[in-house]
């Protein structure tokens, strides 16, 4: 599987995005890009070639899951896949993410291996 796709990591904490991008670094992947909401998310796949996105849930101005609807509704960058992190494992928020074309979901907290594994599925099936 190729390391070198760049991913987009979304999430209103700095933190959060910090803990992302060194478990993504255990698994190789060293292109990464980050945004603070889904509006910063979204002028950035408007502008680079984004392979992959990692989006946190719950952040304001744009949350996951618009930012997900935005992106399925965009031809130019539909077909990015999408990994949705939250920390709440609701049944309502798993359905609206996949009925929103989410590419898979994944509940806080994760490890390297767990991430690792989601973005290889995803990336089989793309």
């Amino acid at each position: 599987m190729d390391k070198d796709i760049k991913i987009l990591i979304v999430d209103d904490f700095a933190t959060m995005r910090k803990v992302v991008r060194n478990l993504l670094k255990q698994s190789g992947y060293e292109n990464v890009v980050e945004a603070e909401d889904g509006v910063t998310a979204m002028r950035i796949l408007k502008t680079q070639k984004i392979d992959f996105v990692i989006s946190d849930w719950n952040m304001p101005n744009m949350s996951g899951i618009e930012l997900l609807k935005a992106v399925r509704g965009d031809a130019d960058i539909n077909k990015t896949p999408f990994l949705m992190v939250t920390a709440e494992a609701l049944q309502d928020n798993v359905v609206a993410a996949v009925k929103a074309g989410v590419s898979n979901y994944i509940v806080k907290p994760f490890t390297a291996e767990v991430l690792n594994e989601k973005i290889q599925k995803i990336m089989e099936k793309m």
